[in-house]
């Protein structure tokens, strides 16, 4: 036995007690108006003995009943404390205390080409014998896909294989570390799928627990990355940035006295090149926390403190 399958069989003995079966029922009308339940299948990952559970938001959302199964047989009732849309991750809480949990890392630390483990429970518990277990290699990271109604930014991609019932299931490194959340396959392809880097799903989980829902911060400024092309044919003396689209009346960014058309060109000690550096700056902050931009307007650089606000709900 090499030392390589040492590794995987210890790391999969560490978290293995901690990945759990989702099923769920909800309630779907047809087209001529019949309520009927249809079952739903996932996986979670124990993150606190007190009973925690990490999935993902498609795994339980509209779900009228929740039930968690442990790999010792347990079956029990779980409540949705919270879910994010946003970044497909949910909390979950059972009643029951002295679980195993599973040990978070660090998925700023992956690199490209590196082992990792994906488990869950694909199709259920109807295969028997407990969580799945594949492997594969971090295939590349920050990968961005469109998912349903929404874009998921910044997943690690893996060939380790990903099935249906797969979702909320940890992608584990050879120490037994979670490193992500398996979210996403691409159906009909070959060895292409996805998790949520383990350090976003810690920041909202400690939202979901704490308020529900995902505390994000607002600017209300819908922006466009500045080109070459568009900065010569307005004569602009820069050539990157964020050109403000849109000012949402009211919002921070209105109150602050931003304008259309004007240019953002850095954020606190962030140099603001596209839309994206922009979002991934607002990441870090907080709502109440103020920010200055450094903007261009009519040629001339200026500075702007904004106060921002929380995403309005939709």
């Amino acid at each position: 036995m090499s030392s390589l399958d040492e590794r995987i069989m210890r790391a999969v003995e560490k978290v293995g007690p901690a990945v759990v079966n989702i099923s769920t029922i909800r309630m779907v009308q047809d087209y001529v108006f019949h309520v009927h339940p249809v079952a739903g299948m996932g996986s979670g990952i124990i993150v606190d003995p007190e009973g925690y559970v990490a999935s993902n938001n498609h795994v339980v959302a509209g779900s009228q009943r929740v039930d968690v199964t442990t790999v010792d047989g347990r079956k029990l009732a779980g409540k949705v404390i919270g879910a994010d849309p946003t970044s497909d991750v949910a909390l979950l809480k059972v009643d029951s205390a002295g679980l195993p949990t599973a040990e978070l890392g660090d998925s700023d630390k992956l690199k490209v080409g590196q082992v990792v483990i994906a488990i869950g429970n694909p199709f259920g518990f109807a295969l028997g014998g407990g969580p799945t277990v594949t492997m594969g290699l971090v295939s590349a990271l920050k990968r961005q896909i469109q998912a349903q109604d929404r874009v998921l930014e910044d997943l690690i991609q893996t060939d380790a294989a990903i099935n249906p019932g797969n979702s909320g299931g940890p992608l584990v490194d050879l120490e037994g570390r979670v490193i992500g959340v398996n979210t996403a396959m691409i159906p009909f392809a070959q060895g292409i799928g996805f998790a949520i880097p383990i350090n976003e799903v810690k920041t909202r989980l400690e939202d979901l627990a704490k308020y529900g829902r995902v505390i994000r911060p607002w600017v209300g400024v819908v922006g466009l990355d500045l080109t070459r092309e568009m900065a010569a044919y307005y004569g602009l003396p820069v050539s990157k940035g964020v050109v403000v689209a849109r000012i949402v009346h009211y919002s921070p960014a209105f109150e602050a006295g931003l304008r259309e058309r004007d240019i953002l060109l850095r954020l606190d000690d962030t140099e603001l090149t596209a839309v994206g550096d922009l979002q991934k700056a607002l990441k870090a902050k907080k709502p109440g926390e103020t920010i200055e931009l450094v903007i261009l307007r009519d040629g001339r650089r200026g500075t702007a403190s904004v106060r921002l606000g929380e995403t309005p709900e939709t």
